[in-house]
């Protein structure tokens, strides 16, 4: 359950402002059709965390040892540093509504813009930490939609009242303070 409620906060937290929560709103604004967006946004995280939380767990089984928990310690560390930076959407990653629907363009645009993103990256840390990639996988799919399914239907609205700066620090300080308790773990100051 650890494994279930850690990766569904960090990834809610660190989710709000990401450039994926900002695909959404483009989409929701674009098609102005929720429910598939929303079940595309789903299909795609469900497809792209999987593959991120084994990849988290094998590498883990393989490297486990002191310096592979270290390393674990520092990459939700360096998140939290990621997490202050803001996300822009630089570019229109989804393929043109003329040629897809709405739940198709949004499985392949969230898909692909959802790799190397602070949320994937975290969803590898959290396979690594927990070696359980159902409950990570289910989390950190929850944490995407906790975010994204208000995004789709507030769309523009929600981002002039929701303050940014202070979700990001929280999700910052949630990093961090997954970084320094497996930090403390793996020195030994715990039991």
């Amino acid at each position: 359950m650890e494994a279930l409620f850690t990766s569904t906060a960090v990834v809610a937290l660190a989710e709000i402002g990401d450039k994926t929560q900002l695909l959404a709103i483009v989409l929701a604004t674009r098609f102005k059709k929720p429910l598939p967006i929303i079940a595309g946004i789903f299909v795609a995280t469900i497809a792209n965390h999987f593959l991120a939380a084994l990849v988290g767990a094998q590498v883990a089984s393989i490297l486990d040892g002191q310096w592979f928990r270290y390393l674990i310690a520092a990459s939700f560390i360096a998140m939290a540093a990621w997490t202050l930076i803001p996300d822009k959407l630089e570019d229109d990653p989804e393929p043109k509504p003329a040629r897809f629907g709405a739940f198709v363009a949004t499985t392949i645009a969230f898909f692909l813009v959802e790799m190397g993103d602070k949320t994937q990256i975290a969803t590898i840390a959290l396979g690594a930490r927990f070696h359980d990639v159902w409950a990570v996988t289910m989390g950190t799919t929850l944490g995407m939609m906790i975010a994204n399914v208000p995004a789709v239907f507030l769309g523009s609205e929600l981002l002039k009242h929701v303050p940014l700066k202070v979700v990001r620090w929280i999700a910052a300080g949630l990093f961090l303070v997954i970084g320094l308790w497996v930090l403390a773990q793996t020195a030994g100051l715990f039991g």
